[in-house]
């Protein structure tokens, strides 16, 4: 038999008792990266915020088959010591917004077109509709001719998520200011 979950139902405030995060969640009945925790179904398209910039909401592809995670980045400016990065990101409205964050590293990612190029990557907080958050890793790349503005790849959908290629936002949708 198998259970739906309707859009929104993972909502919760954020506590620190001092208890490892897994059992946490698992009491909570929230998804984890334990093998067998079960998972959010979700469509390969969700709306995806990023709370610690109140930027958002993006259009994200979820996409099984690349390996790493990326989010519209214009105007990439790197620090004299390399420890962070500034850039412009436009949300799904065309907004621009100003992001600037500690560096995690530079990797060579290969484009779905072969070419492999160094990219700088970040790592932050995502939310979903219905307040589901969980940190990934995002390389910086410029995705203006994307019909997604952020890619989400297996790094950041294991053990969390199962994807229905057939659905789309089945986590639900942000209001116009990128509220739940």
């Amino acid at each position: 038999m198998r259970r739906t979950r309707k859009p929104g139902c993972h909502v919760g405030q954020v506590r620190h008792d001092g208890r490892p995060a897994g059992e946490v969640a698992s009491e909570l009945g929230l998804p984890t990266r334990r093998r067998q925790a079960e998972k959010l179904v979700i469509g390969r398209r969700e709306w995806v915020m990023l709370p610690e910039f109140d930027a958002g909401p993006f259009h994200a592809k979820t996409d099984s088959g690349a390996r790493s995670s990326s989010i519209h980045a214009e105007q990439i400016v790197l620090s004299d010591d390399c420890s962070s990065v500034g850039f412009f990101t436009r949300d799904h409205y065309g907004r621009r917004k100003w992001c600037e964050m500690k560096v995690g590293g530079v990797s060579r990612v290969k484009s779905s077109t072969g070419e492999a190029k160094p990219r700088i990557w970040v790592e932050t907080e995502l939310e979903l509709p219905g307040g589901f958050r969980w940190r990934a890793r995002l390389t910086l790349a410029n995705r203006s001719r994307m019909l997604c503005s952020m890619l989400l790849g297996r790094r950041a959908l294991s053990g969390y998520f199962l994807i229905d290629t057939a659905r789309d936002h089945l986590m639900g949708m942000f209001d116009a200011r990128g509220g739940h």
